[in-house]
């Protein structure tokens, strides 16, 4: 069995975060964002980011910007040119074309948690890659923390 966690930063005080990290037993964080060095960030910055999960949490840190929507994509959905169902199209799209759930491997992300900004997964793209893995993997787990 493959047990995926996801959550989102925003809106979130570092202390809910970390402790929704830790409280989730995964053992390593794997951010899908494609850009993670922003000021906008704050605790979340890659490298603030990988010192705090390893001493708050004792979770390893990946940054896969392979797993993130590239920025033609987030473009297109930001200005509104393309509206979610659009978006989750074309990312469901790329990660296909990127032949994602061939060469991920489904040890990388079990027991692991899919990080990106948004608050809730209702529209993020941590949802839809968590839902393709499990359309594409036997015995997939999703929890979303929030």
């Amino acid at each position: 069995m493959v047990h995926i966690n996801t959550i989102g930063f925003t809106r979130k005080p570092a202390r809910k975060f970390f402790e929704l990290l830790r409280e989730s037993g995964a053992n390593k964080l794997i951010d899908v964002r494609l850009n993670n060095q922003s000021q906008l960030a704050g605790f979340a910055k890659r490298d603030d980011l990988e010192f705090f999960t390893r001493e708050l949490c004792g979770m390893d840190y990946l940054h896969r910007t392979d797993l993130a929507p590239d920025q033609a994509l987030r473009t297109a959905y930001r200005k509104e040119n393309c509206g979610w169902d659009e978006y989750q199209n074309r990312y469901l799209d790329l990660l296909h074309d990127r032949n994602i759930a061939d060469t991920l491997s489904p040890e990388l992300v079990d027991n692991a948690v899919l990080l990106c900004s948004e608050d809730q997964p209702h529209h993020c793209h941590r949802r839809l890659l968590a839902e393709y893995l499990a359309d594409n993997w036997d015995d997939v787990t999703i929890n979303h923390l929030s």
